[in-house]
């Protein structure tokens, strides 16, 4: 059974930045307005920080619960996982995600400075200074049969890209534009030659979503 490398619900603005610049512990996402990027998320019914009852049904909805379907790894970069830089001076971070992260699954941290591997609930982080084919390889064998997560920044899903070793794409594309910071692409046009694109809007007129699969 073929495991794929999939991107899954990764949020870009209109100028193809996933975050702005000048990360901080307060804003994870630097200048950008996390709350506008991800708002076609969360009013969907199946959002799971949802705490009320309701929420948008149909194509929205459907993607944001794909997000965990077959997965059984998640590969993401260092500044996902916080935002310190350089060897580590705190070994108390655990993430951005408490005692109960969302993955519930391993996860992989790719860094050129590792660390000793942790877990917290029912996810065990790993710290890996390799390159995308490897750590790809890893993250495979965690996930027993299943799929692997590319959960990004956008530096990272660039790079594995660039290997070409990215299976499917499911991009949201927000009408804000940051002007700076980690870009995903100057164009979507830019990965046409490897796979097919159907642009979807979103019923909420929040976002557009690119489906991206192999040619």
């Amino acid at each position: 059974m073929t495991q794929l490398l999939r991107v899954q619900n990764f949020n870009v603005s209109r100028d193809g930045f996933g975050a702005g610049e000048h990360q901080t512990l307060e804003r994870p996402f630097g200048h950008a307005d996390p709350g506008e990027m991800f708002a076609w998320a969360g009013a969907t019914a199946s959002w799971p920080l949802r705490t009320d009852p309701g929420g948008s049904r149909g194509l929205d909805d459907y993607l944001t619960r794909d997000y965990a379907r077959n997965i059984g790894a998640e590969i993401m970069g260092r500044n996902k996982f916080g935002p310190q830089r350089g060897p580590w001076s705190d070994y108390e971070w655990r993430g951005w995600w408490g005692d109960e992260p969302p993955f519930h699954t391993p996860v992989f941290v790719m860094t050129h400075h590792p660390r000793p591997s942790f877990t917290l609930s029912d996810t065990t982080f790993h710290f890996v200074d390799a390159d995308p084919a490897t750590v790809l390889a890893q993250a495979r064998e965690a996930a027993q049969g299943k799929d692997v997560r590319l959960g990004g920044g956008a530096t990272i899903i660039r790079a594995f890209l660039d290997a070409d070793l990215v299976d499917t794409l499911h991009v949201a594309v927000s009408p804000l534009e940051l002007g700076s910071g980690s870009r995903l692409w100057e164009s979507p046009d830019e990965l046409l030659d490897r796979f097919h694109l159907d642009i979807v809007p979103s019923p909420s007129g929040a976002v557009t979503h690119h489906l991206f699969w192999r040619t």
